[in-house]
């Protein structure tokens, strides 16, 4: 009798197991169709948006600066009909997405790559390059990050120099394993979200530690009380280099400035202050209006006991401002201790985690 019972009782289980399996199967099957139906609706509107801006250009060809004038003014009548999204540097993208992908070449990638594999592949100018990487990308399903892995590292030109192009994919494969790991890279994507008009996730563009840093850093400016007023965090910049993030952006109106703050966990270097330079650089350019002092930018580096903050300082500034400026940011002390502070509070915080975790 037991042992009837027993096999009953396994088949039941087999079959519980089955049924969590089939619903686990329609819930990705679901999933999959979504991120296609998203993905090609983005590429449509994308490929019909840079159509409609070159039938335009046309239109206005005897003007050499009409196509400048037309994505300054679609940007700004864009952004604020739909929000955030649709930059001068997107509608950019938009316009040599239609001339560099045919009808015949947007519907076969429509539905297999996403907006960051074709901007990405817009970038690369020989024709025969930018179709192979394009096919393999289809074939392989290559991640954003591969792809442009790959053509930075010129990968289709050194396959077609070598004799022995094993090895060459075997490096590439290893390269590129972790990259191809994330499952969830399409709708982390902050173009994706942009699109449909939602708020980007944070959590994944920041490390806990990072992100309790930040988050106490918001709060300690915020009731220094010397005029800041908050306007972003993890702000989403898109270059032809690729996206970034800009940690913690304010605005001051004593100093009639904007300032970006960007947070480091490893010793500062000068790539990090060549990106922040780029980053104040596009925002005096982009968001700095009449009337607006030269826009600051703030490096912090948590692992470091020397060279805790760097001011990025450009173009026509005066010592004076320079003097103003410093007396209404907080100090490198100041900065040193608050990020020290929060650091032993976090660790403080993992050990008794892990302490409750025992128990």
């Amino acid at each position: 009798m037991s042992e009837v019972s027993n096999k009953h009782s396994h088949y039941e289980n087999s079959l519980e197991e089955q049924f969590v399996e089939d619903i686990k199967q329609i819930v990705q099957q679901g999933k999959h169709k979504a991120y296609v139906t998203i993905n090609s609706a983005m590429l449509e509107t994308y490929w019909n948006i840079g159509k409609r801006i070159v039938e335009q250009e046309q239109e206005g060809k005897e003007r050499a600066d009409y196509g400048v004038y037309l994505l300054k003014l679609l940007s700004k009548e864009l952004t604020h009909e739909f929000g955030k999204g649709f930059s001068k540097s997107l509608l950019y993208y938009c316009r040599q997405f239609y001339i560099e992908f045919s009808p015949e070449i947007f519907h076969t990638v429509c539905g297999k790559l996403t907006w960051s594999h074709c901007r990405r592949l817009v970038s690369v100018t020989d024709i025969n390059a930018r179709n192979w990487y394009m096919r393999e990308a289809i074939h392989e399903t290559w991640s954003v990050r591969t792809l442009d892995r790959n053509i930075s590292s010129q990968y289709y030109y050194r396959l077609l120099q070598s004799q022995h192009q094993k090895p060459i994919v075997d490096e590439m494969k290893q390269k590129t394993e972790l990259f191809q790991q994330d499952k969830l890279e399409f709708i982390k994507n902050p173009i994706v979200t942009e699109f449909l008009g939602l708020s980007s996730n944070i959590d994944f563009t920041e490390t806990e530690l990072e992100s309790s840093i930040l988050s106490h850093l918001q709060k300690f400016l915020m009731e220094m009380g010397k005029g800041y007023a908050f306007v972003a965090r993890q702000q989403h910049i898109s270059t032809d280099a690729g996206d970034y993030f800009i940690d913690l952006v304010f605005y001051n109106y004593i100093l009639k400035c904007f300032i970006l703050i960007d947070l480091k966990t490893t010793q500062i270097s000068h790539q990090d202050v060549g990106q922040m330079d780029m980053y104040v650089r596009m925002y005096d350019e982009l968001k700095r209006t009449e009337g607006d002092n030269p826009t600051i930018g703030l490096i912090l580096c948590a692992e470091t006991s020397q060279d805790i903050a760097r001011y990025s300082v450009l173009h026509d500034n005066t010592q004076l401002f320079a003097a103003k400026y410093l007396t209404y940011l907080p100090s490198e002390q100041e900065l040193r201790i608050e990020i020290e502070r929060q650091k032993e509070i976090f660790q403080l915080q993992q050990q008794t985690e892990k302490g409750i975790e025992k128990i």
